[in-house]
């Protein structure tokens, strides 16, 4: 089992000057992640999202992160791959460029940014966006196969062009679409793309999703392929903050985490402002995110749209929140559930330095030696 880090640069003060130093401080991050024995870390691709992801430029951030270290594997989780977000072909030349630098450290995962405030900013067809994505991913798996690209599909004719530079992994780096629900599972499945899973679920709808995935990958004929470099990486997301004093990380982390339901549905389900004047204590926070919980389902009721359990997943605030003990127990339900990696989400709004680099260390310490056979 592998371990990794994803990086949204969320901020509840989203000034030039707290943004700038966020950003800053996820470097850091990224750099302890490597000296504390994780294997991965991600960078989203979000535009115009305030609060929520200020990541808009991760090609840009990653390239920093290899240029400080030396082992840790550099994710795209992921590129927005709708083509007036990123053409196909650019994608394919910063990838490549990225794996050289990084000698051969890049994943690179796919999405669709399908918020309107992401697709109105850069003129992105929402009805298209799925077309491009899969169009985008096969272009990429096409692109070095020969010494010129040349593609002729239902959206794109590109005439042979050789696309430079040529990455270290042959034919190219492994390719991973973001999944949140069993329909883009079965898609990345179909496609032999490894499944970024993003949810707060936890690890009981890890499971189920798992087996699903396992299901469909059994059922593929391979004629939907994207590439020959098939990917079967199932990774998932594990919101943590750890420190020595279980009731403190448990309040850090909701709190961190009811700013980030707040943040995604201000901008995905129409929701307020991120309300920033919340309380330090756990037991209040906990209460706080039930009460967001059913204001989404009050909502969903009022609008006579099903309440699913993905729903109201983001407000579900048990995770590996409190000691190394409690994010070992969360992570062996993690395992128990038959994930490949756990996509550690550290860097929520609310959560100052100092936790997210202290939650590094006793994962680094304590939690990752556990599973590795080292002490802990």
């Amino acid at each position: 089992m592998q371990f990794s880090v994803i990086f949204e640069a969320q901020m509840a003060n989203p000034s030039p000057e707290h943004e700038r130093q966020v950003i800053h401080d996820c470097v850091e991050q990224a750099v302890l992640a490597e000296e504390m024995g994780f294997d991965r870390v991600w960078a989203v691709e979000h535009h115009a999202l305030t609060w929520y992801a200020h990541m808009s430029a991760p090609e840009i951030f990653l390239s920093w992160v290899a240029a400080r270290t030396s082992r840790i594997r550099i994710g795209h989780g992921v590129v927005c791959m709708p083509f007036n977000f990123n053409h196909p072909v650019r994608v394919a030349e910063r990838a490549a460029m990225l794996d050289v630098l990084s000698g051969g450290r890049l994943d690179l995962g796919a999405g669709r940014g399908a918020t309107p405030q992401e697709t109105s900013l850069c003129g992105v067809d929402p009805e298209r966006t799925q077309a491009e994505v899969e169009e985008a991913l096969r272009i990429i798996g096409a692109t070095w196969r020969d010494d010129a690209l040349e593609w002729h599909g239902e959206l794109l004719d590109i005439e042979p062009h050789t696309v430079l530079p040529r990455p270290v992994q042959t034919p190219h780096p492994p390719l991973f679409l973001a999944c949140s629900k069993q329909q883009t599972l079965a898609r990345a499945a179909e496609l032999g793309l490894g499944a970024l899973v993003m949810g707060f679920a936890g690890p009981d709808e890890v499971a189920s999703m798992r087996r699903f995935y396992d299901k469909c990958v059994a059922e593929r004929d391979g004629a939907q392929f994207v590439s020959e470099a098939v990917n079967d990486h199932f990774s998932a997301l594990c919101p943590t903050i750890v420190l020595d004093d279980r009731e403190e990380a448990r309040a850090v982390g909701i709190r961190g985490q009811r700013f980030f339901a707040q943040a995604i549905s201000h901008w995905y389900g129409g929701g307020g402002v991120p309300d920033e004047a919340v309380s330090g204590d756990a037991g209040s926070e906990a209460e706080l995110m039930r009460r967001g919980a059913e204001q989404v389902e009050a909502r969903l009721h009022e609008a006579r749209i099903p309440v699913r359990p993905s729903a109201t997943a983001v407000y579900n605030p048990e995770h590996a929140y409190g000691t190394a003990a409690d994010a070992i127990a969360y992570v062996e339900r993690l395992r128990d559930a038959g994930v490949d990696e756990v996509m550690c989400l550290v860097q929520m709004g609310t959560v100052p330095q100092a936790a997210c680099l202290e939650t590094l260390r006793q994962w680094g310490e304590h939690v990752i030696p556990h599973f590795r056979g080292g002490a802990s």
